[in-house]
């Protein structure tokens, strides 16, 4: 299986991304093929054989992985299965992308891997990056209904039965969308504890946008993607669960904002998921409404 790699850059890394790109090189098997976009920057010195490409401006984590995965030509053909890695993270193993051929080659209808993410001085997994409820032990692999959009390897066939990863999204809950796609169309998602990325401990909300995008995007994904009467189901149980964790007064304010301009503003084509995929996503321990 022909293996790549796509890397979104901002241009303010150039250590952590060379260290990135170092342990992808080191990587066992055939060389995997890397391309790394700078979104909206200037992309810092690589190695060679790495490809670039420079965009002018910005457009968000799922639109500057898309130009990735079309680096590799239409809906990514051009190789059997693209790794798409955070530029400050660090591939721990040398067998990760071996590991993914050999899934991949023994389940047909595997279309997405979930790697591990740990902290590189603890070791530490935070609970939010194991995609499953119970999320109490990550050293435990399984099917899982989403993965992490950092760290993960996706079948490129996938992409060629669903389309990429929803532009208009910019950041927060674009990989759901794509799972949920994924998963309607028969492909299963498997987390994997043994296939690790290193990448510092770090809070979500550390970026200014991410109150108002996640709401804004979860009301999207809604849209989209589920049955009409499970929406009103699934955004409510999100909101009781954000009033739950009583953010503060400014974080609340941009969560109903955005929650408000996810109502008022296009979601992109609705395609609502089978209620047969309802039911496999209830049997791996997710019904799409939490």
């Amino acid at each position: 299986m022909k293996v790549g790699a796509v890397i979104i850059t901002m241009g303010n890394r150039p250590d952590e991304l060379r260290a990135l790109l170092d342990s992808v090189a080191k990587q066992d098997g055939d060389p995997v093929e890397v391309v790394v976009v700078g979104n909206g920057s200037p992309v810092p010195d690589v190695p060679e054989g790495v490809r670039t490409i420079e965009l002018p401006e910005n457009l968000g984590i799922p639109g500057g992985r898309n130009v990735g995965i079309e680096a590799f030509g239409p809906s990514g053909r051009d190789v059997d299965v693209l790794l798409f890695l955070d530029d400050d993270g660090l591939l721990a193993s040398h067998d990760t992308a071996e590991l993914c051929r050999k899934a991949f080659e023994a389940d047909p209808k595997l279309g997405i891997i979930s790697f591990r993410i740990a902290d590189p001085d603890t070791g530490v997994t935070q609970r939010r990056h194991v995609p499953r409820l119970r999320a109490a032990d990550p050293m435990r692999s399984s099917r899982v209904t989403t993965f992490l959009g950092g760290a993960n390897a996706v079948r490129t066939r996938v992409f060629a039965d669903v389309g990429g990863l929803p532009d208009a999204f910019f950041y927060a809950h674009e990989e759901t969308d794509l799972a949920w796609r994924a998963l309607d169309a028969g492909w299963m998602i498997d987390y994997r504890s043994d296939m690790v990325l290193y990448h510092p401990t770090t809070a979500p909300s550390r970026h200014a946008v991410y109150h108002r995008m996640v709401a804004r995007n979860r009301v999207w994904l809604a849209r989209r993607n589920l049955p009409a009467a499970l929406v009103p189901v699934y955004l409510g149980v999100w909101l009781l669960l954000t009033l739950v964790r009583r953010p503060s007064r400014r974080a609340l304010r941009a969560w109903f904002g955005g929650f408000r301009e996810g109502w008022t503003t296009s979601c992109g084509p609705r395609r609502p998921m089978k209620w047969r995929t309802v039911w496999r996503l209830t049997r791996l321990g997710r019904p799409p409404v939490i």
